[in-house]
C-alpha cells in the first residue's frame, strides 16, 4: 500500500519543514514493513507538499505512525497537513 498525505507549507518554513521531514522518514525507515519514501513539493504550487510512502500492507503503516519515535518528529509538522485520506490500496502496476 501507499501513504500519500500532502502538506500546506509557508514558504518561509519550507528550509525548516523539508529537513524536519526528512528525520520523518529516516524514522520511518526502520520500522517493519516500510519500502521506500519520498518527500515531494509541487512545481506549480511550492506551497504544497506531498510525503509518499510505501508499505507491506496497511498494519505496518498504522503501526509505524504510533511508534514514540515517529510521534515525536512527525506530530508538530500535522498541523501543515491537508485533511483528506492518504492510504491507498495498490490495484494495478507494470
Amino acid at each position: 500500500m501507499i501513504a500519500i498525505t500532502r502538506y500546506r507549507v509557508p514558504a518561509e518554513e519550507s528550509d525548516g519543514f523539508a529537513e524536519q521531514m526528512g528525520a520523518v522518514l529516516e524514522t520511518l525507515s526502520g520500522s517493519q514493513g516500510y519500502r521506500s519514501g519520498r518527500l515531494a513539493r509541487t512545481i506549480d504550487d511550492p506551497g504544497l507538499w506531498a510525503l509518499v510512502t510505501e508499505w507491506d500492507g496497511a498494519g505496518f503503516y498504522r503501526r509505524a505512525l504510533g511508534a514514540y519515535e515517529v510521534r515525536v518528529r512527525f506530530m508538530p509538522l500535522a498541523v501543515m497537513a491537508v485533511d483528506e485520506p492518504g492510504a491507498y490500496e495498490i490495484v494495478a502496476s507494470h
